[in-house]
């Protein structure tokens, strides 16, 4: 099998924790042929999606770890699988490749996640689909609005409907400070759309990452726990990631959501849960994998690569 992954570059790999890595490196162990290429190398081409696409070499070594071959200018539909890794923001530069992905689809190239679920779910508005799951939550532009949500709720979250790693959340508590000063900021003035949310409490005991893999759920989250008086659990922001078993709440909702989004065409899912409350529903390009296994011995990138291996299938 050849499989290519659609991803950031290489060189900013975290080995130790990165779950692209994982995968590549559990997809190498089977003897599948790794390719590499990013969004700047898609093209529209005589009618055909091409990328210009690497061969990727695992040495085997964490530090020092690939080897790339000559750049090929190959059409996507090429591969047995294209995995769709790259990080937001989720700005229309990823819209783009979304449409150029769909292209391939329609060429025959196997696209994981499919790149109009990737679209249709925005990473923070998708949860009120699943409304029963979540906290209060409001999404407006709307400055009198969220003003009355704080009356209502006294502490509150505000965040914007495109960031990832934690940037740009804001905790506004029951004296009201800065809350105008942030809505300004994080609205731009009224020109843009924001979540805001009444504070769970409970993200004293992590923000739970619990990952959906074809449709069945890993049996283990990662609480990311805050550190340093932040209000934020996120790793990319300081937060300690503990592995454990999922709670009745967690499987709950875990189990209603897995396949429904796989029915969809999401292979690979990323739930986040604060206490008994749905805050987030990743689809870009979840993480998590590496802590989850080293902590638990769980190995959740094999978990994938099955998953892989029967969607491509199905196919």
């Amino acid at each position: 099998m050849k499989i290519a992954f659609l991803t950031d570059p290489l060189s900013q790999f975290k080995t130790y924790k990165d779950s692209t890595y994982a995968m590549m490196v559990e997809a190498g162990k089977r003897g599948y042929a790794v390719y590499a290429f990013g969004p700047d190398d898609l093209a529209l081409e005589s009618g055909k999606v091409v990328a210009n696409i690497r061969r990727v070499i695992l040495t085997g070594d964490s530090h020092d770890w690939y080897r790339l071959e000559p750049a090929e200018a190959l059409p996507l539909n090429a591969f047995d699988a294209i995995l769709q890794r790259k990080d937001p923001p989720f700005d229309m530069e990823y819209i783009y490749s979304t449409y150029l992905l769909e292209l391939a689809e329609q060429q025959g190239a196997k696209v994981f996640n499919k790149p109009a679920a990737i679209r249709n779910h925005n990473e923070k508005l998708s949860i009120a689909q699943f409304s029963q799951f979540t906290a209060p939550t409001l999404v407006t532009r709307d400055e009198q609005r969220i003003r009355a949500f704080h009356r209502e709720h006294q502490d509150i979250i505000l965040k914007p409907l495109d960031g990832m790693g934690g940037t740009g959340i804001f905790r506004i508590r029951e004296d009201g400070m800065n809350l105008g000063s942030v809505i300004e900021t994080l609205t731009v003035n009224g020109s843009r759309t924001i979540m805001v949310q009444r504070y769970i409490p409970d993200i004293v005991h992590g923000d739970k990452r619990i990952l959906l893999i074809g449709g069945k759920v890993v049996p283990f989250s990662l609480a990311r726990i805050p550190q340093n008086g932040e209000v934020r659990g996120n790793l990319a922001a300081g937060g300690l990631g503990v592995a454990q078993e999922l709670s009745a709440r967690d499987l709950e909702i875990a189990q209603t959501l897995a396949p429904e989004l796989y029915q969809r065409g999401l292979l690979l899912v990323g739930l986040d849960v604060i206490g008994s409350n749905l805050t987030e529903i990743n689809v870009t390009s979840p993480t998590c994998f590496q802590e989850i296994t080293q902590q638990k011995g769980f190995n959740v990138a094999a978990m994938f690569i099955d998953a892989l291996e029967v969607a491509i299938g199905d196919h």
